[in-house]
């Protein structure tokens, strides 16, 4: 059997799309998170206006109940915020931030991590010794503490407004630099175990190019790991997101992500205007728990010795 094909050889013979569309939770979660990203996605068609545009919005609209409320808006159906701003249009736009911010950070820890792992566990030798040591003591510190560091500087050096232009593109570098260990040590755990294998040997034999034996022979048979990892990542990811915003150290307010919203009603949360900080931080929840629910699934799936059907 080729190598290349071994996990989705996997797939179909266990049954995955089968046993999908049986197990209640991960199809649930599944069409949440679809639900989801179709709504982030399709945002401008979905909502009456752009939150973020400043010249959509109406003071005179601020701190509407939502529309369940005795003093509540049919035009608005979670409420406004204190500029007048939709929480319904402004979670969609915020989640279409959160979610580009979490996938993007995920490629770059999954390019790292892959490279370094795969790299780490066919060479060996002080090569490994150096990339583990590099990432032990990147696990020594907190993700979030050293993204707290980097992202304070970071803003102290250049200005609020630079910042703020490259918001974006500094969370995805930050939060994917932070947590690239997580990919390093598992495949290269599945490297070793893989480079001892009959199709390796073979492949040195007949004199293929490492780089080849490691990208075309081995990374397919390390794949199962990758995805779940990602799932997971992508979650975790948000998360990281949203406490960095929540810090004041995220998405500006020009472009607010869920954390962005959610620090926003903040203030108000004991002055009776619950909606505004409560109603992201639901979503948020949703949006994270679905992810890591179908991670879950997926790493039962995967492993032939944990899932049942």
């Amino acid at each position: 059997m080729n190598n290349e094909q071994s996990l989705w050889w996997r797939i179909s013979n266990s049954n995955v799309f089968y046993h999908f569309f049986r197990d209640k939770v991960a199809f649930i979660s599944a069409t949440l998170l679809l639900l989801i990203i179709l709504a982030a996605i399709f945002a401008p068609l979905l909502t009456s206006h752009n939150p973020n545009d400043l010249a959509t919005l109406d003071v005179m609209d601020g701190e509407i109940p939502p529309v369940w409320s005795e003093e509540g808006d049919e035009r608005f159906l979670l409420g406004t915020d204190d500029q007048g701003r939709d929480i319904l249009s402004a979670i969609l736009y915020g989640a279409r931030v959160s979610l580009l911010i979490g996938i993007f950070a995920v490629v770059l820890q999954c390019l790292l991590g892959v490279v370094i792992g795969l790299v780490a566990g066919y060479a060996g030798g002080r090569v490994d010794s150096l990339l583990m040591r590099l990432a032990d003591i990147q696990l020594s510190f907190s993700s979030l503490m050293l993204a707290i560091i980097v992202l304070a500087f970071f803003r102290a050096f250049v200005g609020g407004d630079l910042y703020s232009q490259f918001a974006m593109v500094i969370l995805i570098f930050v939060i994917g630099i932070a947590e690239w260990p997580q990919y390093a040590r598992t495949i290269r755990a599945c490297v070793l175990a893989e480079k001892e294998k009959e199709y390796v040997q073979a492949a040195q034999v007949m004199g293929f190019t490492t780089v080849r034996i490691m990208f075309r022979h081995i990374l397919p048979n390390c794949l199962s790991p990758i995805f779940v990892i990602s799932t997971v990542q992508i979650a975790n990811a948000i998360i990281s997101e949203a406490a960095l915003s929540f810090l004041g150290l995220g998405m500006p307010v020009t472009q607010p992500s869920l954390g962005s919203l959610i620090k926003s009603g903040f203030d108000y949360l004991q002055s009776g205007q619950w909606w505004i900080t409560i109603i992201p931080g639901i979503f948020l929840i949703v949006l994270v728990l679905v992810i890591n629910l179908l991670g879950d699934w997926l790493r039962d799936v995967l492993n032939p010795k944990l899932y049942k059907g």
